[in-house]
């Protein structure tokens, strides 16, 4: 297999080579720490010069056999769960048994020690260093849409191509050699640092191929993925430094050195017996927590980081930061030049997705532009819950609905909230403590995932324990935009950032924010043909167009002045005066939510006099709409 790294000069060293770059510099500068800082300063320099993210390959749209071993990838995916630190050599010294000469090596950026067969490491040094680092089990973005995955695969400029000399090359290397390092066992992983000794430690290809057909084989590997269906490699991130900075759900773009060393895919019992070799003490995994934090690396490939971010979207039609930077500052000025005519063609296109409804589409827009900003005690300040009713019954409308939001939106998820779903699903994550990892649930989701629920497939039928407490944790999603994962016990208290949108026939079972009576001004004879005609119709350079208005817009900075919010509250005294029946705090607290999201969806960034009276109109025309639905054939709506 060969890395094809184009005409940037220079750039196929550090790229499929990375870690002889670490070996230079580790030469210079000596064991001290000075070497570490040195590495990362580079890593960093080379990655913002002449566009060179762009040729590091992404585990997200190359497969794992495309790429070379030991090169520098690049992964963009969620922290589903964190093990527990491990200890690993960061310096050692090995020594020749024919010449009796001394070596220092680096044990950084690596599972596996590196030496020949006539060296063996000195576990006695005095030269020897451990260091710490943190292992992240990292998934791809839950319910990333495709745009978003085809728009990152097509902007690429890394070029690879699959070779079988890669697999060749690799099982040569038989590691007849290898044992664990001494005693000091990595913690959690159960990997070893190999080297030297006649311990057999047995490789394979994919492990699957090896154990298929034996009566013994290990259960097949559960990737723990949030949402069903999901594809995509998991990998085992390991972060040697800021880990403190860093949580689980956070979306993050790692790059780092790809380490798939066919030490790390033996057979659990063989690692066993490794593990029998070492002080017991220090060998107390059991072996379904061996099995889920040592996985085969052809599965589960490790990546030792070299440089990792937080990302603040995945939008990839935006710059990565929007605001600190100037490609950012220059970009939002520039779309905002255009952002009425988007806004009205957004408004179109919306209202004939909604049937013709207007007033519909106009809080759908408001919906999609919400985001938590802020907490107030336990109060999530942003947020605006949506529940369509009036949809009609059976998922006819809602099911085709949803395909059109995964075109706007970069990642989501369409929950058919039946009572089998709501008894079987796996909402809530937990902690496995025989396997000690964080067992994923549906609502383990990255921030700013559009949460669709269709709550018109809901018949009659009895909720069992699990789909009581599978409701009431979509509830707290919903009121306090946190889930509470259970830990046996004591639950745990995970803030999220999710916008939900519940369609209903009459008014939903659960909270909400906001109620939108749909009105259907047509009725189309085939709802799919319909929505697939008004995608069809409209230019991708429109949707992208979209897809940067709703995802941008969300990040500006909002304020209201002292002098709007004296106008503000006068105006609410005015309206408790006229009629002390029409409005509540509640009331204000959502016409102020409204006011904020319509002055963010025509670019303003503070609240104006005609914004805010065009928020009272839109509740006026909304709360209108539901007294006149009120009672249909005698049912509430």
């Amino acid at each position: 297999m060969e890395l094809i790294t184009g005409t940037v000069p220079g750039l196929g060293d550090w790229l499929s080579a990375p870690l002889s770059l670490v070996q230079g510099l580790f030469a210079q500068n000596g064991p001290n720490q000075e070497w570490e800082k040195k590495v990362t300063e580079c890593f960093h320099e080379k990655l913002r010069a002449n566009n060179s993210t762009a040729w590091v390959p992404c585990l997200n749209d190359v497969p794992l056999h495309y790429l070379k071993p030991n090169s520098l990838v690049k992964f963009r995916c969620m922290v589903q769960d964190m093990f527990d630190p491990e200890f690993y050599m960061g310096v050692y010294e090995t020594v020749d048994l024919n010449t009796k000469s001394r070596v220092l090596h680096f044990g950084k950026y690596r599972d596996v020690a590196e030496c020949s067969p006539q060296q063996e490491v000195d576990l006695d040094s005095g030269k020897t260093v451990t260091a710490e680092r943190q292992t992240f089990y990292c998934v791809p973005v839950p319910g990333e849409s495709t745009w978003v995955k085809e728009a990152y695969a097509s902007s690429s400029q890394a070029r690879v191509c699959p070779s079988t000399s890669y697999t060749t090359s690799r099982q040569k290397r038989s590691y007849e050699e290898d044992e664990d390092m001494g005693p000091r066992k990595e913690q959690n992983t159960g990997e070893s640092h190999a080297c030297g000794e006649p311990k057999r430690l047995e490789t394979e290809a994919p492990a699957a191929v090896k154990h298929h057909g034996e009566t013994n084989c290990t259960p097949s590997l559960d990737l723990n993925f949030p949402l069903p269906g999901e594809k995509g490699p998991a990998c085992l991130v390991k972060v040697y430094e800021n880990w403190d900075s860093f949580k689980v759900n956070d979306v993050l773009e790692v790059y780092g050195i790809l380490s798939v060393e066919p030490v790390l895919s033996t057979r659990n019992e063989e690692r066993d017996n490794v593990s029998s070799l070492l002080d017991p003490s220090e060998s107390m995994d059991t072996a379904e927590e061996q099995r889920v934090h040592s996985p085969p690396a052809s599965l589960v490939p490790r990546i030792h980081a070299v440089f990792t971010q937080k990302l603040q979207h995945i939008n990839p039609l935006l710059p990565a930061v929007l605001r600190e930077t100037g490609e950012g500052k220059l970009f939002v000025s520039s779309f905002m030049s255009e952002l009425s005519s988007v806004r009205a063609e957004l408004l179109g296109f919306l209202t004939h997705v909604l049937l013709g409804d207007g007033l519909a589409a106009e809080y759908l827009i408001l919906h999609l532009l919400s985001t938590v900003y802020a907490r107030r005690d336990v109060l999530p300040l942003g947020k605006f819950t949506l529940n369509l009713s009036g949809c009609p019954r059976n998922g006819a409308f809602t099911e085709h609905l949803y395909p059109v939001l995964q075109r706007l939106v970069p990642a989501s998820h369409y929950l058919r909230m039946t009572i089998e779903n709501m008894n079987s699903l796996r909402f809530i994550p937990h902690k496995d403590y025989a396997a000690n990892r964080l067992v994923s649930g549906l609502l383990q989701l990255a921030p700013h995932t559009s949460l669709l629920v269709d709550e018109t497939l809901l018949e009659q039928g009895q909720l069992d324990t699990t789909g009581v407490h599978n409701v009431t944790a979509l509830g707290n999603l919903i009121t306090w935009q946190k889930v509470d994962y259970n830990f046996s016990y004591h639950q745990m208290e995970f803030p999220c950032n999710i916008n939900v949108l519940v369609a209903s026939e009459a008014r939903s079972l659960l909270p909400s924010d906001c109620q939108v009576h749909l009105q259907p001004q047509l009725v189309p004879p085939n709802m799919e043909q319909y929505m697939g005609a008004l995608l069809a119709a409209s230019l991708p350079s429109l949707l992208n167009k979209f897809r940067v208005y709703l995802s941008l817009l969300r990040f500006l900075d909002y304020s209201i002045s002292e002098e709007v919010t004296k106008a503000v509250e006068d105006d609410f005294v005015d309206m408790r005066k006229s009629d002390p029946q029409s409005i509540s705090a509640d009331d204000l607290h959502r016409l102020l939510v409204v006011a904020r999201l319509l002055s963010l969806s025509v670019g303003q960034t503070t609240l104006s006099r005609e914004r805010w009276l065009r928020a009272k109109q839109l509740e006026m025309q909304r709360k209108n709409r539901l007294q006149e639905q009120k009672y249909v054939n005698g049912n509430e709506i």
